[in-house]
C-alpha cells in the first residue's frame, strides 16, 4: 500500500470530518481530497511523474500537505527545504536532487529567486500557485507510486560537509504512523498540532500519519505558546511535541493563565535534553505522559522510543525501551553483541528506516553495513533488558587514555534544578590531549561554580569532571530546529 491508498480510504470514509486546519480556515477530508487531485493533475501536466523532485520552500501551510499528497499518488518525491539554512546551503540541498520544479511561499521568495538550478521551474505559492492548477485541465493523474518508492526527502546535517538529503518511502511513513499508534496509543479522534516546520520530520511525518489515520492536523506557523495554550483548550491532542527551549515559555503560561486543557496523550520528546525537574512540571500541568524517546530522521521514532515517563514524575534515569517495528542491537567495534554494561553502537533494522541518502553510494554503503543502519550513537544495555544513551560516537571525549561520554556528565548537570541547560565538548589539551568543559545556564545566581564542582565530584568519576565551567545565558546556546544544542558551535567558543 501507498500513503495516497490510506489518505483515499480516510477520505472515503471520514469524508466531512476534519482534515487540517489552518488558523480560521478548515478542510474536511473530502475538500482535502478535491484538492489532491487537482494538484496531481497539474504536476502530471507538468511532466512530472514517478521518481521526479518537487522542491519545496515554506512555512507550514494547507499547499504543503495538499502536494506531499499528490505526489504519492503519482509516484513524485517532495524534497522539503530547510529556510534556515544561508543561501549556498540551499542552493547545495536543491541541486542536489535536481528537482522538476521549485515552489516557495512569498516569504522565501528572495531566497527561491538565488537558487538557480537550470531545467527546475518556480512557482509562488498562493495566487500565482492557484493560477497554474486553474490552467492545468482536469485529466485525472495517473496513481504510479509503489510502496518503496520514495516520497519525503529531509535533509539531515551533519558535523562536516553539506547537509544530506535522506530518502523517506512510502513503506516508511507508513510505518512510522504504526509505530504512533502502537507505542504512544494515537488514534483518529486525536488531532496532531503541526507547528514543527515540515522541512523537519515533526512536521512532515506526524502530518501524514495522522491523515492516514484519519485524525485532524492544526497546521501552525512556528512555535508560539499563545497559540499552542489556545489549542490545547479546544482540541484533544494525542502527542504535544515539545523540543528542549519550548517547554520552558509554555510552562510558564499555564502557570500564570487558568487554561481548561481539552486533553494531552503524551508531551515532549528527547526526555536527556530536558531538566527531570521539567519533565515533571510539565507533564504535571498538561496531565500527559513524557516522551521518553530515541529516534531519528533516518529512523523515525524507533529504535528506543517505547519508553513513557508517568504525568509529574521526576525521572531517577532516562533508560530506554525498545520502539515496536524494529530490531535492535549494540555492537562493538567488529560488530559483535556487547554484553550488558558494556558500551556501543546502536544498529537498527526495521521497516520505519529511511532508504538511504540521495546520490550518496558510498556513505549508503558504509552506514547500512551487513543490512543493518548503522546510527553512529553509542548505548549501553542493561540487565534488565532497557538500555541507556551514552552519547554519539563523533562527540566522544578521550582524555589521557579514558572514554568521556559527554551525554552522562550532561545528565548529571541537568539534575540539578537550579541549571537550565549544560553542554559538554571538548577542548584540546597538551597533556591529555583532549579535556571536557561544560557550558551551563542558569535560572538564579544562586548556584555558583563550586557547587557544580561539588555536584560532579559527588557523581563522577575524576576523569569525567569538567575542567572548567562556562557560565552563559539560556538564549545564547545555537540551536538546530529541533531544539538540539549545535555542538560544534559551541565548541568555536572555546577557539
Amino acid at each position: 500500500m501507498t500513503v495516497y491508498d490510506l489518505f483515499r480510504e480516510q477520505a472515503s470514509a471520514r469524508s466531512d470530518h476534519v482534515a487540517i486546519r489552518y488558523g480560521e480556515k478548515k478542510y474536511t477530508y473530502g475538500q482535502l481530497a478535491g484538492r489532491v487531485e487537482l494538484v496531481a493533475s497539474f504536476l502530471c501536466s507538468k511532466g512530472i511523474g514517478r521518481g521526479d523532485r518537487i522542491a519545496i520552500l515554506s512555512e507550514n501551510r494547507p499547499e504543503y500537505l495538499e502536494v506531499q499528497l499528490a505526489a504519492a499518488k503519482i509516484g513524485a518525491m517532495v524534497a522539503c527545504q530547510n529556510w534556515r539554512l544561508a543561501v549556498p546551503e540551499l542552493e547545495h540541498c536543491v541541486n542536489l536532487v535536481s528537482p522538476s520544479l521549485l515552489l516557495h511561499s512569498h516569504r522565501f521568495e528572495k531566497a527561491a529567486n538565488v537558487v538557480n538550478k537550470p531545467g527546475t521551474e518556480k512557482i509562488c505559492l498562493g495566487p500565482d500557485f492557484e493560477a497554474a492548477l486553474a490552467n492545468a485541465g482536469s485529466c485525472p493523474a495517473p496513481q504510479n507510486a509503489d510502496s518503496e518508492d520514495g516520497l519525503i526527502i529531509l535533509y539531515t546535517s551533519g558535523t562536516t560537509g553539506h547537509p544530506k538529503a535522506a530518502v523517506l518511502s512510502h513503506r516508511a511513513e507508513i510505518a512510522r504512523m504504526m509505530v504512533l499508534r502502537l507505542d504512544l496509543g494515537i488514534d483518529k479522534n486525536d488531532c496532531y498540532l503541526a507547528w514543527s516546520p515540515m522541512f523537519h520530520m515533526g512536521g512532515t511525518d506526524h502530518s501524514l500519519s495522522t491523515l492516514m489515520m484519519g485524525g485532524s492536523v492544526l497546521l501552525a506557523d512556528g512555535f508560539d505558546p499563545a497559540t499552542i495554550a489556545n489549542v490545547i483548550a479546544q482540541y484533544k491532542l494525542g502527542w504535544l511535541l515539545l523540543v528542549p527551549a519550548t517547554i520552558e515559555p509554555l510552562v510558564e503560561l499555564l502557570k500564570a493563565e487558568d487554561i481548561n486543557i481539552k486533553g494531552v496523550k503524551v508531551v515532549g520528546c528527547m526526555a536527556d535534553l530536558v531538566p527531570p525537574a521539567i519533565i515533571a512540571e510539565v507533564s504535571q500541568l498538561l496531565g500527559a505522559s513524557f516522551f521518553n524517546s530515541f529516534g531519528s530522521t533516518e529512523t523515525g521514532l524507533p529504535p528506543a522510543s517505547a519508553g513513557l515517563i508517568p504525568p509529574g514524575t521526576t525521572p531517577e534515569n532516562l533508560s530506554k525501551r525498545q520502539s515496536s517495528l524494529c530490531r535492535f542491537r549494540i555492537v562493538d567495534q567488529e560488530g559483535k553483541d556487547c554484553l550488558p554494561g558494556q558500551t556501543g553502537e546502536g544498529i537498527v533494522k526495521g521497516p520505519t528506516l529511511f532508504s538511504g541518502y540521495w546520490n550518496a553510494p558510498e556513505i549508503n554503503a558504509r552506514e547500512f553495513a551487513n543490512g543493518w543502519f548503522h546510527m553512529g550513537d553509542l548505548f549501553r544495555r542493561n540487565s534488565d533488558g532497557s538500555f541507556d544513551f551514552v552519547g554519539r560516537a563523533k562527540y566522544l571525549i578521550k582524555s589521557g587514555g579514558e572514554n568521556i561520554y559527554p551525554a552522562e556528565i550532561e545528565r548529571v548537570l541537568l539534575s540539578d534544578p537550579r541549571i537550565s541547560e549544560a553542554v559538554v565538548v571538548r577542548k584540546p589539551d597538551a597533556r591529555w590531549g583532549e579535556i571536557p568543559v561544560a557550558f551551563v545556564s542558569r535560572y538564579t545566581d544562586d548556584i555558583a561554580e563550586q557547587d557544580i564542582e561539588q555536584l560532579c565530584r559527588r557523581e563522577l568519576a575524576g576523569y569525567k569532571r569538567p575542567k572548567a565551567i562556562y557560565f552563559v545565558e539560556y538564549e545564547q546556546f545555537p540551536r538546530s530546529a529541533t531544539g538540539k544544542i549545535l555542538r560544534e558551535e559551541v565548541e568555536k567558543w572555546l577557539s
